[in-house]
């Protein structure tokens, strides 16, 4: 009996080992979130402000956007860099549930590597920010996204409730003042 359950604990841990590794990644242009703060903290700060209130990001693409890349590079930083090995395993899942529900909201498909869009996502805040719509929608015409750049921008603008990305962000949030 103790053997059955060591052999299924050990495959257990086997198995979570190997997700995690698959777990896609991505990485950022350093001090994307800031030059105070390391790129995962700001990461953190950024996607759990932004979706704490619908208010943070109504008529802000930017901010949407911002908080769009902060989930998409945690759902892989946070499950993938021994640094958050202590993070709860739970919060970690939440993370990647997070992932693939902004994929959704923005017409995103599932199989795209998560650094083509991080990559893509950076641009169009890069040209966003200089207010140049016409670049940005360029970016977001690119064949990672499935909608048309001016739903793309529309959703931006008034992103939906997202439940498990704020949940996600929250708990990451709150693992992350605890033990840091």
């Amino acid at each position: 009996m103790l053997t059955r359950f060591g052999v299924l604990a050990g495959c257990l841990a086997f198995a979570a080992c190997a997700s995690i590794q698959q777990t896609d990644t991505s990485q950022l242009p350093p001090g994307f979130y800031g030059t105070l703060v390391d790129n995962d903290v700001g990461a953190i700060n950024e996607a759990s402000w932004a979706l704490g209130s619908p208010a943070r990001t109504y008529n802000n693409p930017v901010e949407a956007l911002r908080a769009a890349i902060a989930v998409e590079y945690l759902a892989g930083e946070l499950n993938t860099n021994p640094r958050w090995a202590a993070m709860s395993p739970i919060t970690k899942i939440q993370m990647l549930q997070a992932r693939a529900e902004f994929r959704r909201a923005l017409g995103i498909r599932p199989d795209v590597p998560s650094q083509a869009v991080v990559n893509g996502e950076v641009w169009a805040v890069w040209h966003l920010e200089r207010g140049d719509v016409a670049a940005a929608q360029h970016v977001l015409s690119g064949p990672i996204f499935s909608l048309p750049p001016q739903q793309i921008l529309q959703v931006l603008h008034e992103l939906p409730t997202l439940p498990a990305a704020r949940a996600a962000t929250a708990a990451a949030e709150l693992e992350e003042f605890r033990n840091g």
